[in-house]
């Protein structure tokens, strides 16, 4: 290809650099020049443009883009068209996004038009999420150069997603009398909600004494439960793991296992310890994931889940990018395949799960309040309804038998959220990950207290939701003034499941690096009846 400033009269076939305007219209970049457009130029009195002429074995951009990706192996994958140079490729699946770093680098070696940019290695998709993405940065590149690019491309593996599998997970927890009942509940809850965002379940639990001999006999019940799914059994014990001969590695020689690693440098996570019985693989999980945030724990489980075999050596690799403890977690927006409006799906989860303290010492609880003679929760899931969106999930908690006796047969899906009175987050994180809300593209989510909010508000925020494709967040205002609710994208829901105590995503929202899309609905964004006289006030009657 050369590259530079042609006399007008001379560049017929040429390919124009830059767009070029005219009275009667325009040429855009990357335009064929044929002889009308010559004449066309000249008699605008343009002398000279910029562009490009393309030689004997060259490849128009789009084309070696094209070449590029259709060398990569489509399995769970999906490709964009080639436009500008370029071929977007997204995750088909929920999985673990796996490149080999030597061959990228091998194939952005070629040649500096050729280029190849990716996710990092073992990144954690969403089924739609942007992965990769080929760039051809000049107007036209040598068929020779693209080609042997193809060759590395089709030598080896260069990136995939790997699947995430359904296992069959077994908890056993270890107790001791300094450690919390309430301590294991919230365990076993956080590690539910860690497998569900990978499509598994916590099928069975089982507690017993913290010595070696009682922790191999659970394992090895939990290997003898009848399963069709290929099984895990995740080890939390209640005092850390200090020495290869300590109680929970062990326990897994006691079960006829071998102990593969103890110890891992990612911190969080570096009390770690992963073993296997027969094919079945142990994990002895830190102390840290106890809590969602993230940690070495979730690197080791998601290569579980995707169905690869840790070995010591993965492990000891991990320490480049593992320090976590002083990162502050930010949620990485992910290019969404672009789709129709109307396929983009929104859930709506509506959080019903609050103590109403501020409703008095036995008081009548807020949510059970009659407008129009119906409570207040049942009005707001019928508001949701109402939204169009792909499915309404309601969170309980405070009073569940009564919320779920004012929803009556609503279609609606009802979580309870046991750890309800520890705030918001927790009732964020039982809604948002159910599976309704994670196969969504987007979750709206709504305080069931709200009374002035309507169908047709949903149905606005829902549409300008859908017009970003999907990749906004989309806030309720009034006059200006940031409200509920509120529309969060898939790429950030990773970031909503790590929150704790009583706050909500307003952090998320405003260090997402999305933008954020305000939709005026009035004093309905900012009306919630946290109190006796705000229900009154608002047209409601105090009930039980």
């Amino acid at each position: 290809m050369i590259f530079g400033e042609f006399q007008t009269a001379e560049a017929e076939g040429a390919v124009l650099a830059h767009s070029v305007r005219l009275s009667d219209g325009s040429f855009s970049k990357g335009h064929k020049l044929d002889r009308s457009d010559i004449d066309r130029l000249i008699a605008a009195g343009i002398d000279r443009v910029i562009a490009a002429r393309i030689e004997p074995g060259d490849l128009m951009e789009d084309e070696a883009a094209e070449q590029l990706a259709r060398a990569i192996a489509p399995d769970h994958l999906t490709f964009s068209e080639a436009a500008t140079g370029r071929v977007n490729i997204h995750s088909a699946v929920d999985g673990l996004f796996v490149a080999n770093r030597a061959a990228v680098d091998r194939l952005n070696s070629v040649d500096p038009a050729i280029t190849l940019a990716c996710l990092a290695d073992h990144v954690p998709v969403r089924s739609g999420d942007m992965v990769a993405t080929f760039k051809i940065i000049p107007l036209a590149v040598s068929g020779a150069k693209v080609a042997a690019g193809v060759d590395i491309l089709r030598q080896t593996t260069v990136f995939e997603v790997k699947p995430f599998q359904p296992h069959a997970v077994s908890l056993v927890a270890t107790e001791l009398p300094s450690l919390k009942t309430t301590v294991m509940d919230k365990t076993a809850r956080i590690l539910s909600q860690r497998l569900q965002v990978a499509g598994s379940a916590l099928q069975r639990e089982e507690r017993v004494a913290h010595r070696a001999n009682t922790v191999a006999e659970a394992i090895c019940r939990a290997l003898e439960a009848p399963d069709r799914l290929p099984k895990l059994v995740i080890v939390f014990g209640a005092s850390a793991v200090i020495d290869t001969g300590d109680v929970i590695p062990a326990a897994i020689r006691l079960a006829g296992g071998e102990v593969i690693q103890v110890g891992m440098p990612v911190d969080p996570g570096n009390l770690l310890v992963l073993g296997r019985v027969g094919d079945v693989h142990v994990v002895g999980a830190p102390g840290c994931a106890r809590s969602p945030k993230e940690n070495g724990f979730d690197w080791v489980l998601d290569r579980i889940l995707a169905g690869e075999q840790p070995t010591s050596r993965d492990i000891c690799g991990m320490g480049v990018g593992g320090l976590l403890m002083e990162i502050q977690s930010r949620p990485r927006p992910r290019d969404i395949a672009a789709k129709p409006a109307a396929l983009i799906s929104v859930a709506v989860v509506l959080l019903a799960a609050g103590k109403a303290s501020r409703m008095g010492e036995g008081g009548a609880h807020k949510l059970l309040a009659e407008f129009d003679g119906i409570p207040l929760v049942r009005r707001s899931a019928l508001t949701a309804m109402a939204s169009g969106g792909s499915a309404v999930v309601t969170v309980m908690g405070h009073r569940r038998d009564d919320i779920e006796r004012a929803l009556g047969d609503l279609a609606v899906e009802r979580v309870y959220n046991p750890d309800y009175a520890s705030g918001m987050a927790s009732s964020l994180v039982a809604g948002v990950g159910t599976r309704a809300a994670q196969k969504a593209d987007g979750v709206l989510v709504m305080l069931a207290d709200m009374p002035g909010v309507t169908g047709g508000d949903l149905k606005t925020m829902i549409a300008a939701f859908r017009k970003a494709n999907g990749q906004a967040i989309v806030r309720a205002v009034s006059g200006g003034k940031r409200g509920n609710p509120v529309i969060l994208p898939r790429s950030v829901l990773n970031a909503v499941m790590r929150l704790e105590g009583d706050v909500g995503a307003r952090h998320i929202i405003e260090t997402s690096g999305l933008p954020v899309i305000d939709v005026e609905i009035g004093e309905a964004a900012h009306l919630d009846v946290d109190t006796p006289e705000a229900v009154v006030a608002a047209g409601g009657v105090l009930k039980g």
